[in-house]
């Protein structure tokens, strides 16, 4: 079955509302989407195969020379004497360590229990560390000596005030990303609500126009059966842009539409293209997101101005790889210090752990 959803030419040389010219610009985009779609799903299996061809090992390999690293290191904090910042640089690099590796899924079970463990004594080094500093009692100071501190250490707490600016400065940023994301979430969920409620609207409607029951000529009756499991399988695919084209078809067919649409019909269509448009946006941007592995390239498909192109991932899977590859070479590197307490202190002494 053929049948455009877009307003003839003929009705179009007969003075188009304004909406109803919005209303052929957004089936426009809606068909270029679906098509756009299409393109995504298939390049979103091509690029997780190559992935998984090239990424993949190379992930393999650092995350097992990591997993070495956090041995030699917490071999080298059990056997060794280190200084108090060493220990606190060691503490940090192991920690680090087991926080990248405990949720890999390139080690094997063995060694993930490893890390488990790892992390949990730090966990529980820092829990008990905690409540030793919540249980000390302030120490209660007279009013003469307080005055005097307040006056000793005004610089200090000019100092301390201008961290905690920083540290604000920080918590805004992440406020903001949060409440973007909220606004994102609830848009999305309110175009859900949309379409389905448009869904069911439309889908209620076609079929109560060809429903086969009704029908008394056999071979009508064969062709509205046909076509009501066509509506039931665009129903289950949840596909209004179907469903509305098969609609407004129907209405042609049966002389109920007129030549130019109501708009009130233009206004309903409308709404729910809206929604079906942002369903698809967000099935495309799910995808993008997918496939994004460089902060570079999330930054990028988040410019509308600019947004991302399938060959752009190619390309950043290219450049990830290369990365990952010097990342290899480099940690193999670090690893031979590790192994001797001569190359560990030379890396604590550089601070380059």
């Amino acid at each position: 079955m053929s049948f455009d959803l877009k307003l003839s030419v003929q009705q179009e040389s007969q003075n188009l509302s304004p909406q109803q010219k919005k209303l052929n610009l957004l089936i426009e985009q809606i068909e270029q989407q679906k098509i756009q779609l299409v393109a995504w799903q298939k390049a979103q299996a091509e690029i997780q195969q190559q992935a998984g061809k090239t990424l993949v090992p190379i992930y393999t390999e650092l995350h097992d020379i990591l997993f070495q690293q956090l041995e030699q290191l917490w071999n080298s904090v059990q056997r060794y004497e280190f200084s108090k910042a060493d220990i606190a640089q060691l503490d940090d690099k192991i920690q680090n360590l087991a926080g990248i590796l405990k949720s890999s899924q390139m080690l094997s079970e063995q060694q993930k229990l490893k890390v488990v463990q790892i992390d949990q004594f730090y966990q529980q080094y820092t829990e008990h560390h905690q409540a030793k500093k919540n249980k000390k009692k302030p120490t209660i100071k007279s009013h003469d000596q307080t005055e005097t501190s307040d006056q000793n250490s005004s610089h200090e707490q000019v100092e301390i005030d201008l961290d905690g600016y920083e540290y604000d400065e920080q918590q805004h940023e992440l406020e903001r990303e949060q409440h973007k994301l909220n606004r994102q979430k609830q848009k999305r969920e309110q175009a859900q609500k949309m379409a389905e409620q448009s869904l069911k609207t439309v889908y209620l409607k076609i079929a109560s126009i060809i429903h086969p029951d009704r029908e008394q000529d056999e071979q009508i009756k064969v062709e509205k059966t046909e076509m009501l499991q066509q509506v039931n399988q665009a129903y289950e695919q949840q596909d209004l842009f179907y469903l509305l084209k098969l609609q407004i078809q129907i209405e042609q067919n049966r002389g109920v539409a007129q030549k130019s649409l109501s708009n009130e019909q233009v206004k309903f269509y409308k709404l729910a293209l809206d929604a079906q448009k942002q369903q698809l946006d967000a099935q495309i941007d799910d995808i993008i997101e997918s496939l994004n592995w460089t902060k570079q390239a999330n930054s990028k498909a988040q410019n509308s101005s600019n947004p991302i192109q399938i060959a752009d991932l190619y390309k950043n899977l290219e450049a990830d790889c290369a990365e990952l590859k010097q990342q290899v070479k480099w940690e193999k590197e670090r690893l031979k210090y590790l192994g001797k307490l001569k190359g560990l202190e030379i890396l604590l002494g550089n601070g380059v752990l």
